[in-house]
């Protein structure tokens, strides 16, 4: 159908009230008209009685920069209702190349096997045309993937022709059609970056585009770490991104109130500053986010011989005792018993907390931590509990707060964070439904309007005339995740039909086969 009317649903149109009465005349690609029940006759109906429509949503914050490589469709997002995806980081991204082998290196921290015929980001986001997108994706360039491209994963300052070498990068990123610049100050070689480093790389953005960060601290150092990000906007003019605002480990209760204090006073005075969230109380990552990050630096052979030297768990476990100043010890603020092992390169110790792993070995943590990490050559992802729910809600409750999976990228092996599958049909059943911390038109706002505004993510976001016709009917009643960190891959329920750019690529829970998505542009500012 090219031209149809969505008709009996309530209408939630993005701008944050609640859903209402109406029908909607598509034709073709674009949204025709918006009208009161029964205005549109003559035309094919696709029936949503008992539905919400809604615009698609829009992942801000995924990590599926891989998907349009891989030979299976990436339906983790699709499925949920998603259409758009904010791709490109925590400074991880799939372009520019430099060196092969030490590109190679760093991106296989992150993503399944790559095989790139790219070496600047134009030819990355040609190839990645060529294979075809199943949800739009706008794409970040990454900090990290920049800083490797220049000179590889060094603990140190870029030299100035370095430096001059990820400005040209960053620029003909932008040039091609990048959003905007990412960072992730947690992980090597970003956590090497000084504050001047990431100023002088964001000058090239502009007030229109984004710079998106990965803290360097989410924990006791959260506020400065905030800090930090405000700085570099301040400075440079561009628009900041606090990526997955948290508050990690015991003893940093509460911590997200203060951080969105801090993050409203800012906004008062002026800077332009969002922050995302996802609606769970644990985070996933590699499991070495857990070194410190002088135990990363160089190439995966170096930090093995570390690991392996003598004596290293006595020295690991007097590091993890006594680290830098401002770096967070995941495994002090968790606990050993609150890191659960998602994934590794053979399938071992998957499903098992690092406790459990040192029980079974009959070893010290620290040397189970080691033992894991160099039997599957720090190929190992593991899921932490160290976040409060009532932090969780206070963030999602925010008027500012977007809505981002956070997932690991598609073809990761092992047990994923259920956030890959189920985040946004999540926020609608437990926090819109049960809990109440959203209203259900606030909750489609923060999942389509805002990111969309706040991006540049053109001609969607809003059901209005003019704009292009992702929808997405979901039962209010009945939609719900249904993953947990045991078996995260369960579909989500609710989620009734999804159509992009006006033809129907989700209906019933299934995928129709078809990649629909586009690699979009930023919208002028």
């Amino acid at each position: 159908m090219s031209r149809y009317a969505v008709t009996g649903g309530l209408v939630a149109d993005g701008g944050g009230g609640e859903p209402e009465p109406g029908d909607v005349l598509v034709d073709g690609e674009r949204i025709a008209v918006v009208g009161p029940p029964g205005a549109f006759s003559g035309v094919p109906e696709i029936d949503a009685s008992g539905l919400v429509v809604a615009p698609g949503f829009i992942d801000a914050h995924s990590h599926a920069d891989n998907a349009p490589f891989l030979a299976a469709d990436d339906t983790t997002k699709i499925l949920q209702g998603v259409t758009t995806e904010i791709v490109g980081n925590c400074g991880f991204s799939l372009a520019p190349r430099g060196d092969a082998a030490t590109y190679t290196e760093y991106v296989s921290r992150l993503f399944p096997q790559v095989e790139p015929t790219w070496t600047g980001f134009p030819g990355f986001l040609a190839a990645a045309d060529a294979g075809g997108y199943v949800t739009n994706h706008c794409p970040l360039v990454g900090h990290g993937t920049l800083r490797v491209a220049a000179f590889g994963i060094a603990d140190r300052p870029p030299a100035p022709a370095e430096l001059a070498e990820m400005r040209r990068c960053l620029e003909e990123a932008l040039e091609a059609g990048a959003f905007g610049l990412s960072s992730g100050l947690i992980y090597p070689p970003g956590a090497y970056a000084g504050t001047e480093e990431l100023i002088a790389l964001a000058a090239a953005l502009g007030p229109g585009r984004v710079y998106a960060t990965h803290l360097r601290a989410e924990g006791a150092h959260l506020i400065p770490a905030i800090e930090e990000a405000l700085r570099v906007a301040a400075d440079t003019g561009c628009r900041a991104q606090i990526s997955h605002l948290k508050s990690v480990g015991r003893s940093n209760r509460g911590g997200v109130g203060r951080a969105l204090a801090l993050l409203d006073r800012a906004r008062e005075s002026g800077l332009p500053v969002r922050q995302d969230a996802y609606p769970y109380a644990a985070s996933s990552t590699s499991l070495t986010a857990a070194l410190p990050p002088s135990y990363l630096a160089g190439d995966a052979p170096a930090v093995l011989a570390r690991l392996c030297a003598p004596d290293a768990a006595r020295r690991l476990a007097r590091d993890l005792a006594d680290g830098p100043p401002g770096w967070e010890n995941r495994v002090a603020l968790a606990g050993w018993d609150a890191m659960l092992i998602t994934d590794t390169a053979s399938g071992a110790h998957v499903g098992r907390t690092l406790a459990e792993v040192a029980a079974d070995l009959r070893a010290d943590p620290v040397e189970a931590l080691i033992h894991v990490l160099v039997s599957e050559r720090l190929r190992v992802s593991a899921v932490t509990f160290w976040m409060d729910e009532d932090d969780v809600r206070a963030a999602l409750a925010h008027p500012h707060t977007m809505i981002g999976s956070d997932g690991l990228p598609p073809g990761t092996a092992g047990r994923p964070h259920p956030r890959l599958y189920g985040t946004f049909p999540r926020i609608l059943g437990r926090y819109v439904r049960e809990a109440g911390v959203l209203t259900l038109g606030e909750a489609v706002r923060r999942m389509t309007a805002l990111p969309a505004a706040w991006f540049g993510v053109p001609d969607r976001g809003r059901i209005a005339p003019g704009l292009i016709a992702d929808l997405v009917a979901f039962d209010p009643v009945t939609v719900r995740d249904t993953g947990d960190y045991h078996d995260p891959a369960g579909a989500p329920e609710g989620i009734a039909w999804v159509a992009q750019a006006g033809r129907l690529t989700v209906t019933d829970g299934r995928h129709l086969g078809v990649r629909a998505g586009r690699r979009l542009l930023p919208a002028r500012s």
